[in-house]
């Protein structure tokens, strides 16, 4: 038993809408890189403590992750997820239909650094962001989010430790060094306070300086 799996068996309990979500992953033969369970119980835990209303998340996929976002925001809080894939969409949109929240959440469909764009353009803002997808662009999307975010905006950002190989230094994986490149990016960043936390397979967390 590791860390992770000691927090699981404790804080994390039978989650029958979670649990369908990432069955519904299976039954479409769509591969499972949702969050872990003791990441989503600690994203919930923290947007609840943030005081958050307005989410932005980049990567859909089943909606695993916006179920956990969900959960944390008020009840009249919303999300707005930027998806590539339009078959994600539409099983996120069905899962969380299901699960309550199908007049909370909206999407976009294309690539997320267009979406970002115009939302840019469009004067939108957002006090809390969600990224989790193509590592390769992370460091961009960190960009876009501090452009649409408001004083004190959280972002979380997943994958940051990916598995512990990002601290092999024999480790040059593509997408490990494109992770390393956006740790030291996030941990130099003048306009946040940041840190990675440990928890699954590592949560950057960083609030935007008002």
């Amino acid at each position: 038993m590791n860390a992770n799996q000691y927090i699981q068996n404790l804080f994390v309990k039978k989650d029958p809408e979670a649990e369908a979500i990432l069955q519904s992953l299976e039954d479409n033969e769509i591969p499972n890189i949702s969050i872990p369970p003791e990441t989503g119980h600690f994203m919930t835990l923290l947007i609840k403590l943030s005081g958050a209303k307005k989410a932005l998340e980049i990567g859909a996929l089943g909606g695993y992750s916006g179920l956990h976002i969900l959960r944390g925001l008020p009840k009249d809080g919303t999300l707005l997820s930027l998806e590539i894939r339009d078959e994600y969409v539409d099983l996120a949109k069905e899962n969380l239909t299901k699960a309550g929240y199908g007049e909370n959440i909206s999407y976009r469909l294309g690539s997320a650094l267009d979406s970002l764009e115009q939302l840019k353009q469009e004067k939108e803002t957002f006090d809390l962001f969600f990224i989790d997808a193509d590592k390769r662009n992370y460091i961009h999307y960190l960009e876009a989010s501090i452009a649409l975010a408001r004083p004190n905006a959280l972002i979380l950002v997943d994958n940051t430790l990916r598995g512990g190989r990002v601290y092999d230094p024999e480790n040059q994986e593509k997408t490990t060094k494109f992770i390393r490149e956006f740790n030291e990016y996030l941990s130099d960043h003048a306009q946040l306070d940041a840190i990675i936390l440990p928890i699954g397979d590592g949560l950057a967390m960083a609030r935007v300086k008002g």
